[in-house]
């Protein structure tokens, strides 16, 4: 298995390396930015070995792409676990035994034969949250709506001294529902993502998720799949990770490869942001 690079985070626009951590005010977090196979058990020994190494290095939050359970092309349906299954409670295990929030992109059931496109947040004890994609990825050549039945409700929560948001992939299409998640209090946004590689796709991935931690006046931590080549329709990411700051900043960033990208953000910048330019 390839050894997960770790990164600092490097703004790509001035090269200057953003060095994780340093003191005890800040959040650290982590986008964890790999390949997912169509196999849950191996997948679940990846999140464990990735979570791993982002908390030695000091991450408190880990956030891990959309569908890390099984990659899209895999049928979803077969693969599907609800929240108390296999996947989910090695999840649990991991965050709980190395003291960390982990954020990680699933599918559960769905009451129509279908499935939920679902993120787990779990810290394996008073966390433990889940986020059904609300805007399903019905675009250029792909309809997930086919397989994947949408959620309704947005989603925040409690943790590390923050308020804590979740979307999906698609969903940074839509300012609105980053707009909302702002107005709910939310400090920190994970956008786990399995971003389909096309042309225009990496500008308009970089465009959208920093217009829409603006839109929040909150860092968004947006985590990818890694490049992937699939040679059919299924979405499985091109990788670009980040981490963005309420006023659009870009705080890291990694390239197409595996890879940890650490950061430390500062939760009180998204007050002072919210009073200075209080559009919320």
């Amino acid at each position: 298995m390839k050894r997960p690079r770790l990164d600092a985070g490097r703004d790509e626009s001035t090269g200057r390396v953003h060095q994780p951590f340093g003191d005890n005010e800040a959040m650290h977090v982590a986008a964890v930015q790999l390949t997912s196979s169509p196999d849950p058990a191996h997948n679940l020994g990846l999140v464990a070995e990735w979570a791993s190494r982002a908390v030695d290095a000091g991450a408190q939050l880990a956030v891990f792409p959309e569908a890390t359970m099984a990659c899209f092309g895999t049928s979803l349906h077969g693969i599907a676990q609800p929240l108390d299954g296999p996947f989910a409670d090695g999840v649990r295990r991991v965050a709980r035994d190395l003291g960390v929030l982990v954020v990680v992109g699933m599918f559960t059931p769905a009451t129509d034969g279908r499935v939920h496109n679902t993120l787990l947040a779990t810290d394996g004890g008073d966390v433990d949250v889940s986020y059904r994609k609300i805007h399903l990825f019905d675009a250029f050549t792909s309809r997930e709506s086919e397989a994947v039945a949408p959620g309704d409700n947005l989603v925040t929560f409690a943790a590390l001294g923050a308020t804590i948001g979740l979307a999906t992939c698609f969903d940074v299409r839509f300012a609105d529902q980053f707009t909302s998640l702002g107005r709910l209090g939310a400090d920190v946004i994970c956008l786990p993502a399995s971003w389909a590689d096309g042309p225009g796709k990496a500008d308009q991935w970089d465009a959208l998720v920093t217009a829409r931690a603006m839109d929040a006046q909150a860092f968004v931590v947006a985590a990818d799949q890694s490049l992937t080549e699939t040679g059919g329709r299924a979405p499985r990411g091109i990788g670009r990770s980040a981490v963005v700051g309420p006023l659009g900043a870009v705080v890291g960033r990694l390239g197409d490869e595996p890879g940890v990208l650490l950061s430390r953000i500062d939760i009180a910048d998204v007050a002072a942001v919210r009073a200075a330019v209080p559009i919320l």
